[in-house]
């Protein structure tokens, strides 16, 4: 099975973040959670009649398929030595055969995050909006912004603003583009698009790379998630 990638993968994983904090477990039923956020991605104001189709679900799903099947290494500079960390995103997969009133077999997923992974997200992880999910879906570089600057910002000290160069900038997010001036026009066109959707964002952009200055989550850490009945 292929690896995960583009922007549907991405949502998949902030969704199954949300979905492990808000009930407190690294059990997941992905079948009904998964289309409800699919749904809610496509009309974020609840005003649209029809839910997605088979067409866009399978396509989630297809992703789902290679995050869960995911090998994970990543290695970074400790001072004088290297570390590197092999771990998988989902320990469990467990697929539950039932049949519906026309005998038809249905298929529902659950799927068991891995137990490092979900301590991880329960000591460190940064709420995200999901509106803005949604109006950034589209762009896998858009949300990987997003994200990056909802975990980053609020911790820069006041007063001790970062300046991140471009070549820092396109090594972590330009891996496919070859020249600068490319990557800096696509770049550009994202952050942009993070912009609205973050407005609290105090980043300043020139010709040396970005400078970023501490500034407000976009969602507080202490809005508590509150479901309807009927929502999932």
């Amino acid at each position: 099975m292929g690896l995960p990638f583009g922007p549907k993968a991405r949502l998949i994983l902030a969704h199954l973040n949300a979905e492990a904090l808000r009930t407190g477990s690294p059990e997941i039923e992905v079948e009904r959670s998964l289309t409800a956020f699919v749904r809610r991605l496509q009309d974020p104001t609840k005003r649209g009649k029809s839910g997605p189709n088979g067409y866009q679900i399978r396509a989630f799903k297809d992703q789902l398929a290679r995050l869960s099947v995911a090998a994970i290494r990543m290695a970074m500079m400790a001072n004088s030595h290297t570390v590197q960390i092999n771990s998988q995103f989902v320990d469990v997969i467990e697929l539950w055969l039932t049949k519906d009133e026309n005998n038809r077999v249905l298929w529902r997923p659950t799927l068991h995050l891995n137990h490092r992974y979900f301590d991880s997200l329960q000591k460190h992880a940064v709420p995200l909006d999901e509106r803005a999910l949604a109006a950034l879906s589209h762009s896998a570089m858009a949300l990987d912004i997003y994200a990056w600057l909802a975990q980053r910002l609020h911790r820069i000290p006041h007063g001790k603003p970062q300046f991140i160069t471009w070549v820092a900038i396109k090594g972590q997010f330009g891996v496919d583009h070859s020249r600068m001036d490319k990557f800096k026009t696509v770049f550009h066109t994202a952050l942009s698009q993070v912009f609205r959707c973050y407005p609290k964002a105090k980043v300043e952009v020139d010709q040396g790379g970005l400078t970023l200055r501490n500034s407000q989550p976009q969602v507080s850490t202490r809005v508590s998630l509150v479901e309807k009945s009927g929502d999932r």
